[in-house]
């Protein structure tokens, strides 16, 4: 994947956020002051939207600022630009370094650290996906930086990563199909010192949900819409300030909408899960909720909706090789220093088979997740090769997951060692729409 230099819209106020990572010493930056500590539990909460911020525009938008879309050269390269692998290196080095050790309490409490999302933040991932002309660091649109980014993060611990990129998801969607007004209302607050939390909503709480027949349902009003219904497994629901909620829009399909916390008939419940629970995932009600005009995002295009969710779906790809990768990562040290009949297990066939395996999936899961990132960015059909990837990623994920747990045996299925978190966590691929937006 060759990408002009530029492509990344890397200056050095965003470099600079990276203080705090061994990783970039080398650039002068100084090391962490301070770890994520232990935080309450969100558990049981049943509550209002957030206490939203007033989004206001800030300057006039003419027209809708958009990223440069990348053109491809014909040529299938996944090789990552020089200013990619800084970027990646950074995340993996935060990952490693702060979200890994924070991982067990997150999970424990059900959310993460305030610090330790403010630490996320300043890493100015967010950034990347905003227009300069926004006060962003973007120039050109680059899904496979996001996947890049993803995939990082989602080493150190997915549920954490989760949390850490939701709200760039509706950013995103802003950047990508924002009108100019929707532009100028919500997109300089996520430049800003303290960008809101934010979340996509997709997913509904139904058996076998499918995206494209949602039970949350909007009906037209002479001034605007009417959302009613209920949204689940929402990322940081009782600190967000804005979602983007899809909905049945009446007489059109599947809409998106941009919808403030603080709206009338708009309330939290909390829905810890299996997985996840780090990423403090509640469900949005909708009873009721009154949204004006200008809420619909995309003019309810059905085109728009079924790229979202396509993007979603490689978001989700890219945070399943990352955490296979941890497992994989945390394995092979393991089964060779555990010794069993007097020699390490790895010397078992089955063992080292299991292993082999592991590799060799996630080798395939990364590339078609970079093949449909690739061909995303470039403006190509990217369709098939998500369906493709995402397949692969949810079956060999868990599976890789599971492995990982059983090759640790007793313990594997400890809160000691992270394998039971992963599997737990990797289990959502298979079926969780939105939240992530590459």
């Amino acid at each position: 994947m060759n990408v002009a230099k530029d492509a990344m819209g890397l200056g050095l106020r965003v470099l600079n956020r990276f203080a705090g990572l061994k990783a970039v010493d080398k650039l002068g930056l100084r090391k962490p002051a301070e770890k994520a500590i232990f935080g309450a539990s969100r558990a049981g909460f049943a509550t209002v939207g957030a206490a939203s911020r007033v989004f206001k525009s800030t300057q006039k938008l003419v027209q809708p600022a958009r990223l440069t879309q990348r053109s491809g050269d014909g040529l299938f390269d996944l090789t990552p630009s020089e200013e990619q692998e800084m970027l990646r290196d950074s995340c993996r080095s935060f990952a490693d370094e702060q979200l890994r050790p924070a991982a067990l309490a997150a999970d424990t409490a059900c959310a993460a650290t305030p610090e330790l999302l403010a630490s996320a933040s300043e890493l100015g991932i967010h950034l990347l996906g905003l227009p300069e002309s926004l006060g962003g660091a973007g120039q050109e649109r680059s899904a496979m930086t996001s996947v890049l980014v993803a995939e990082a993060l989602a080493h150190g611990d997915l549920s954490l990563a989760v949390a850490c990129l939701a709200p760039s998801a509706v950013s995103n969607a802003l950047v990508l199909w924002g009108d100019s007004e929707q532009q100028s209302a919500y997109l300089p607050a996520f430049a800003g010192e303290k960008s809101p939390a934010a979340a996509l909503a997709i997913q509904e709480p139904s058996a076998l949900f499918d995206p494209f027949k949602l039970s949350v349902k909007a009906r037209r009003t002479p001034d605007g819409y009417v959302l009613d219904g209920v949204k689940s497994l929402v990322p940081r629901a009782a600190q967000a300030e804005l979602f983007i909620v899809a909905a049945h829009l009446e007489g059109r399909g599947p809409a998106l909408f941009i919808v403030e916390s603080s709206t009338a008939g708009l309330s939290i419940q909390a829905e810890p899960a299996m997985g996840l629970r780090a990423a403090a995932t509640g469900r949005v009600v909708l009873d009721n909720v009154v949204l004006a005009n200008r809420a619909l995002l995309g003019n309810g295009s059905a085109d728009i909706y079924a790229t979202c969710i396509s993007l979603a779906r490689v978001g989700w790809c890219a945070v399943a090789v990352g955490t296979a990768q941890a497992a994989l990562d945390y394995l092979v040290p393991y089964v060779n220093e555990r010794v069993a009949f007097g020699e390490p297990i790895s010397h078992r066939q089955a063992v080292a088979f299991t292993v082999a395996n592991a590799a060799i999936e996630i080798e395939g899961m990364r590339l078609l997740t970079y093949r449909a990132a690739s061909r995303a960015e470039q403006s190509k059909s990217f369709f098939e090769e998500t369906a493709l990837a995402r397949r692969l990623c949810a079956d060999k994920g868990m599976q890789i997951g599971s492995d990982a747990v059983q090759l640790l045996g007793g313990h594997g299925f400890v809160k000691e060692h992270p394998a039971e978190r992963w599997y737990r966590d990797l289990r959502a691929v298979g079926f969780i729409e939105g939240v992530l937006l590459v």
